[in-house]
């Protein structure tokens, strides 16, 4: 695999009895790239995401992170090797505070350490990271509030940040702008440029607004039917035949 690429996937398949979900993909992924993945419901954009992140396995071919084959490991051991991931659904503890549920990833990804003496140091370390991320996530102002009460967009970004605990060094973020009003979807669309300028990540989303899509995206991949149908800027995506007659119509 080239090191220039974080991702690989070779002949990716994945069946669901007599219905193909996946149907042969081959994609790179270079390091530091802002992908969106996008295309119809159906298309396999989220079942390629449970199959990178381990919440499926595939019925063939192979998955390959930093050149190291991950292809059917658990998902707390992709995660692990720094592959963080947000879900379409939040996924949130709403009576825990922001600080708290983003706390409570940092401490579970942080291996006991014979170096430190004290369970103060250990805490005292998490306590500064949990700091950091919120502040990455610009809800400092919010963090003592409990995550319930939260407006849905703040809550995406909490769920950005428990994904960042980890150290994650590919980010994949399903529907990050769903169910969320025009100036919200603005913020978002503000907060994944500044993350992607100020963290050494690689960023893949799937999105079905195109208006998040093309003020994003470095590069575009479209699937329909389990299958890539087009790979290329956004310039090239929007001008592609074949795409505007499967998804992004004539207009």
């Amino acid at each position: 695999m080239d090191d220039t690429n974080i991702l690989e996937v070779k002949g990716l398949w994945k069946n669901f009895g007599n219905l193909t979900a996946v149907a042969g993909v081959d994609l790179k992924f270079k390091k530091n790239e802002l992908t969106a993945v996008i295309g119809p419901n159906g298309a396999g954009k989220t079942t390629l995401f449970n199959l990178v992140t381990g919440k499926l396995k595939p019925t063939r071919g192979g998955i390959y992170f930093n050149g190291k084959n991950i292809t059917g490991l658990k998902p707390y051991k992709i995660a692990r090797v720094g592959i963080g991931r947000i879900f379409q659904i939040t996924n949130l503890f709403p009576e825990l505070t922001a600080y708290e549920n983003i706390r409570v990833s940092v401490l579970a990804n942080m291996k006991e350490n014979k170096r430190m003496l004290v369970l103060d140091k250990k805490l005292k370390k998490a306590n500064e990271e949990t700091e950091r991320i919120i502040d990455l996530i610009g809800l400092s102002d919010k963090k003592d509030t409990s995550c319930g009460v939260l407006s849905h967009g703040d809550q995406r970004l909490i769920e950005v940040g428990v994904a960042l605990a980890i150290d994650p060094s590919l980010l994949l973020l399903d529907e990050p702008s769903g169910g969320m009003g025009p100036e919200e979807t603005d913020d978002m669309v503000l907060f994944i440029r500044a993350l992607n300028d100020k963290q050494d990540i690689t960023m893949l989303l799937v999105e079905h607004d195109m208006s998040v899509v093309f003020s994003v995206a470095e590069r575009i991949v479209v699937m329909h039917q389990g299958m890539v149908i087009a790979d290329g800027q956004p310039e090239e995506i929007k001008q592609n035949k074949k795409v505007r007659e499967a998804y992004l119509g004539e207009e």
